[in-house]
């Protein structure tokens, strides 16, 4: 038998349903907290159970799973998230929703209570999480926020494998792109340097409260070791900014600001094995490395000679 639309089930039995937020739930909340979803903190909040367990089910996550889970809002994820991990780490900016939230948790999820903690606090500014390593990250990030949250949280937590998050679309696209395409960029790029990723689906407007003026798209993501580089992780990600700075420029031109002349940048770019008549959306993460490896390489040379 399904269960009602309201309600999820743990697997292990034991914590009991919890009971996800519907429409009418969503709404009486912020009514209760005389929350009005501000445009400056991106806040379209999820209104519809079935997203949720959608979801949730495509992060794949694990029961031994931490999660940690950017702009938890009213708590629509967050319950469901409770349902699917053995912990829930959640960040929210709004003090007046961070306060509110725990009361939410205790009554719609009581048995998974213990297995929440919330940290108020901008994602952007998080250092460091309470408990154990996070080892996976899903969120309905802010869109205006979206790209800066994922990169910090990917950079400052090395232990998270996995990331489900949802965007705006356009976002997801340029997230997911690969090498040539039309919306291939910085994002697309810095991302590649911590994780394979992937579009994982499309979100209609109706399913938030208040319904957004686009699409959104998920992005899954799952962490690998960086390129193989004498460069740091600044380094390359210098050399990408430079690039995309004019992208119909070849990288012989774009680059010569970064190398400190048109021709420094040529020569750098034949020792990284990188065509100087390319465009910087040609090339993939692994060959961004080359280049700043190959400048770290003639810097070192020239400092110790």
């Amino acid at each position: 038998m399904r269960p009602e639309p309201s309600q999820l089930h743990n697997a292990a039995g034991p914590s009991g349903p919890v009971s996800l937020l519907g429409p009418a739930d969503v709404r009486r909340l912020a009514t209760d907290l005389g929350v009005r979803p501000t445009k400056a903190l991106g806040q379209n909040f999820v209104i519809d159970p079935n997203t949720i367990r959608r979801i949730v089910a495509t992060a794949r996550l694990r029961p031994e799973d931490v999660v940690v889970e950017v702009g938890p809002g009213l708590g629509s994820l967050t319950l469901g998230l409770l349902d699917a991990a053995s912990r829930v780490v959640a960040v929210e900016l709004d003090p007046v929703l961070a306060d509110a939230l725990p009361a939410t948790i205790a009554e719609r999820a009581p048995g998974r209570a213990e297995s929440f903690e919330l940290v108020h606090a901008d994602a952007m500014r998080v250092q460091e999480l309470p408990g154990p390593a996070p080892t996976a990250l899903v969120a309905n990030l802010p869109y205006n926020v979206a790209v800066p949250v994922l990169l910090h949280m990917l950079e400052r937590f090395p232990s998270l494998r996995s990331a489900l998050i949802m965007v705006q679309a356009e976002v997801a696209d340029r997230l997911a792109a690969e090498p040539g395409g039309r919306v291939y960029g910085v994002p697309s790029v810095k991302a590649r340097w911590y994780a394979d990723v992937r579009r994982a689906g499309s979100i209609g407007r109706n399913v938030f409260w208040p319904a957004p003026h686009v699409e959104s798209g998920l992005v899954a993501l799952e962490r690998r070791e960086p390129p193989t580089t004498t460069a740091t992780r600044r380094e390359v990600f210098a050399v990408v900014d430079a690039a995309f700075a004019q992208r119909r420029k070849t990288l012989r031109a774009a680059l010569a600001g970064w190398a400190g002349s048109a021709p420094r940048a040529e020569e750098l770019l034949r020792r990284a094995g990188v065509d100087p008549g390319a465009r910087g959306e040609a090339l993939g993460v692994a060959e961004y490395a080359a280049i700043a490896a190959a400048r770290a390489a003639e810097e070192s040379k020239e400092s110790g000679s």
